[in-house]
C-alpha cells in the first residue's frame, strides 16, 4: 500500500515537472517572439528612416537644369533576371570649399552587377579622365558631378563606358569612416610605409600607416584610400580603393554584420545620398546576398587606352572606343 502510495506521489510530482517545464519553455517562447519582433520592428524603422533621409540632396543638390538621362531606368531584379544592373559610386571631398561650391568628386567607380551569374565587376575611373561632359564641353570626368549633379556624372559615365547608369550612391570622408567603423574595420595588408601631412584642417587627415598587414579602422581605411603620393599616383591609389572595396565587401555579407545593420544604416546616413528608393534598396540588399565575393576590379582607362596632355594641368586624353571594348572585354571574362 505505501509503495503504490509512493509511486503514485512521484507520478504526480513528474508530471507537476513536466507542467513547469512546458511553461517555462512557453515562457521563454513568446520573450523570444517579443524579442523578435521588437528588432524586426527597429530594423525596419531604421531601414524605412535612411531610405528616406538618404534621397534628401544634401551633399550634392539637384538642379532644375540638369540633365535627363535619355534611356529607361534599369530595373534591379531579384529572381530571374539577366539585365546588368550599373551603380556609381562617388566620393568628394567637402573641405575647405567657399559658400554653395559644389565639390567634385574625389573618387568614381562604376558597379556593374550580373544577376544571372551572380557576379560583379567594377571599374575604377581616374579622375583626371578628359572627356566631353553634355552641355559643358571637354573637361575632367570628376567635373560632371559640380557641373550638374548626379544626374550629369551618371549621363556622362554612360556615354564614357558605354553602359547604362541609372543608379548613384554619394558620400564624403566622414561617410566612408563611419561605414567602415560601423563595419568593425576591415583586414587589409599595407603594401609600403605611407606618410603624408595634409595642411587641410590642421592635420585632421594626415596619413599615417605602417607597412604589412593590420586591421584597419575608418580613420587608417581612409588614410589607406587616399594616399597618391607614389610613382603612380592615382593610377596606384584606384588599385587601393578597389582592394579595400573587396574586404569590405566581404564583411558586409558577413552574419555578424547583417545583424548590425540598423547601427550600420545609423552610422552612414547624415554622409550619404543616393537615388535608389526602399524598394530598390531591398532588392539590391537581396541580390547581393546571391553575388560571388570573388569579383574583379579593372581601371579606366587602361593602359594603351590614353595619352597624356595639357589643359589647365596634366590629364589623361582616352580612346573611348577602346576604352568601349575593353569593357565589354572584361565583361565577357567574367560571366
Amino acid at each position: 500500500m505505501v509503495d503504490r502510495q509512493t509511486r503514485e506521489t512521484q507520478k504526480e510530482l513528474r508530471a507537476i515537472i513536466r507542467q513547469k517545464r512546458r511553461r517555462r519553455r512557453a515562457l521563454l517562447l513568446r520573450i523570444f517572439v517579443i524579442f523578435l519582433l521588437a528588432y524586426m520592428g527597429y530594423y525596419v524603422y531604421a531601414f524605412a528612416s535612411f531610405s528616406q533621409e538618404v534621397q534628401n540632396p544634401k551633399i550634392i543638390p539637384h538642379r532644375s537644369s540638369d540633365p535627363v538621362i535619355d534611356q529607361p531606368k534599369q530595373d534591379i531584379p531579384i529572381l530571374g533576371g539577366s539585365e546588368r544592373v550599373n551603380i556609381l559610386l562617388m566620393g568628394v571631398d567637402r573641405r575647405a570649399l567657399r559658400p554653395n561650391e559644389i565639390p567634385r568628386s574625389d573618387s568614381m567607380m562604376l558597379v556593374s552587377i550580373d544577376p544571372a551569374s551572380k557576379t560583379f565587376t567594377y571599374y575604377s575611373i581616374l579622375r583626371d579622365t578628359y572627356i566631353k561632359i553634355p552641355g559643358y564641353g571637354k573637361s575632367r570626368i570628376n567635373a560632371a558631378v559640380a557641373d550638374g549633379g548626379p544626374e550629369l556624372a551618371m549621363d556622362t559615365v554612360s556615354r564614357f563606358t558605354g553602359l547604362p547608369v541609372s543608379y548613384y550612391v554619394l558620400t564624403d570622408f566622414e561617410g566612408f569612416k563611419g561605414l567602415v567603423d560601423a563595419v568593425g574595420g576591415v583586414d587589409m595588408d599595407v603594401e609600403k610605409r605611407m606618410v603624408y601631412h595634409d595642411p587641410t584642417d590642421e592635420g585632421k587627415y594626415d596619413i599615417d600607416l605602417q607597412k604589412g598587414p593590420q586591421h584597419l579602422d575608418g580613420d587608417k581605411a581612409l588614410q589607406y584610400v587616399r594616399f597618391r603620393h607614389d610613382a603612380t599616383s592615382d593610377y596606384t591609389r584606384t588599385e587601393r580603393q578597389r582592394k579595400l572595396l573587396r574586404a569590405l565587401t566581404q564583411q558586409l555579407k558577413s552574419g555578424s554584420t547583417i545583424l548590425q545593420m540598423p547601427h550600420i544604416l545609423q552610422a552612414v546616413e547624415p554622409y550619404v545620398q543616393t537615388n535608389l528608393t526602399s524598394t530598390d534598396m531591398v532588392k539590391l540588399a537581396a541580390l547581393g546576398l546571391t553575388l560571388n565575393s570573388n569579383s574583379e576590379g579593372y581601371q579606366l582607362p587602361q593602359a594603351g587606352a590614353f595619352h597624356e596632355s595639357n589643359h589647365g594641368g596634366s590629364v589623361l586624353i582616352p580612346s573611348v572606343e577602346d576604352v568601349q571594348q575593353y569593357i565589354q572585354d572584361t565583361l565577357k571574362k567574367n560571366p
